[in-house]
C-alpha cells in the first residue's frame, strides 16, 4: 500500500502515529471524503473484495462502498500504520420483526493499539453513525456531537445502541468477538447483498457522507441534508440526481 496516497486520498494531513487520537483522525477523515455507497449494485457492476479491486475502486476512481469495501480498505491503512485489526462478524438490527440480520451481515472492527489494553470499535462503513472509535470495554454512554452510543454486553458479543438527535434511542447493530478471515468468510454475504430481493442494497440507492456539521445523503431520488440536527429533504429528477453526486460526493457515474 502507498499510505501517503491513501492519507491524500481522505485528507489527511501530517504523519499517522500509533495513537487514540490519529485512530480517531483516521476515521472522522475517511467518513468525511469517502461516501457510503452501493451505486455498483443498480448498476449491476459486481462489487469484488480483493485488495487490489478495493484499491482501485476507492482510492484511484474515488468511489466510495458499502461495508465490506469501506471497511476492508480502512482495516488495511490501520494495519499498516501498525494498529492491531481484528476483523468482526456484525449483524444489523431489524426493527420491524425485533431480528438480526444474516451472519456477516456487516463488516466491522475491532482496534487495538499493541501494549494497551482498551479495545476499540471501529468502523467507516454502516452509514449514518457513530463517526469516531468507540470503546467497547466502557459500560456509558460515549458522546459525539449531538449524538451518544452505547456498547451493550449481549449474547457473547456486544449490541450498539444509538441516542439520535432529540433523545431517540434505537439499537444499531450486533457484534461477537470472535476473529474471522477477510475477505473469505464475507463473501457470501456480499454476493447476498448485491443479488437477494431481500437486500435493502437491492432496493434502495443510496449514498451518503459526514460533513462539518452533520451530513449529506441521496437516497434514491431523495436529497437529505443534515446539518445540526436538523433534516431537510427534497425531490430531485435523474438529471439532478447526476448533478449532485458530483457537487456532493465527488462521483461521476
Amino acid at each position: 500500500m502507498n499510505i501517503r496516497n491513501y492519507l491524500s486520498r481522505i485528507n489527511f494531513e501530517g504523519e499517522p502515529d500509533l495513537s487514540v487520537e490519529t485512530m480517531r483522525a483516521l476515521q472522522l477523515a475517511h467518513m468525511k471524503t469517502i461516501p457510503f455507497e452501493n451505486l455498483d449494485i443498480s448498476l449491476g457492476r459486481k462489487i469484488k473484495l480483493d485488495l487490489e479491486s478495493l484499491w482501485n475502486k476507492i482510492i484511484v476512481q474515488k468511489r466510495g462502498g458499502f461495508c465490506y469495501e469501506l471497511n476492508g480498505m480502512f482495516a488495511w491503512l490501520l494495519k499498516e500504520i501498525g494498529f492491531e485489526i481484528t476483523y468482526l462478524n456484525a449483524r444489523d438490527y431489524h426493527e420491524e420483526d425485533n431480528t438480526f440480520g444474516i451472519d456477516f451481515d456487516h463488516l466491522t472492527l475491532m482496534v487495538q493499539i499493541q501494549d494497551e489494553s482498551i479495545r476499540w470499535l471501529a468502523d467507516v462503513g454502516w452509514g449514518d453513525s457513530f463517526t469516531q472509535p468507540l470503546n467497547i470495554d466502557s459500560a456509558i454512554w460515549q458522546e459525539q456531537g449531538l449524538r451518544s452510543y452505547r456498547l451493550e454486553p449481549f449474547n457473547n458479543g456486544y449490541q450498539l445502541w444509538q441516542k439520535g438527535y432529540g433523545g431517540k434511542i434505537e439499537r444499531q447493530y450486533y457484534f461477537d468477538l470472535i476473529a474471522h478471515n477477510f475477505p473469505f468468510e464475507y463473501e457470501a454475504a456480499c454476493v447476498y447483498h448485491q443479488t437477494s430481493p431481500s437486500s435493502i442494497f437491492t432496493k434502495n440507492r443510496i449514498i451518503s457522507r459526514v460533513t462539518e456539521d452533520g451530513r449529506v445523503s441521496l437516497d434514491n431520488n431523495e436529497l437529505i441534508i443534515t446539518k445540526q440536527g436538523q433534516q431537510t429533504r427534497s425531490q430531485v429528477s435523474e438529471d439532478e440526481r447526476g448533478v449532485l453526486l458530483k457537487e456532493y460526493f465527488d462521483v461521476i457515474l
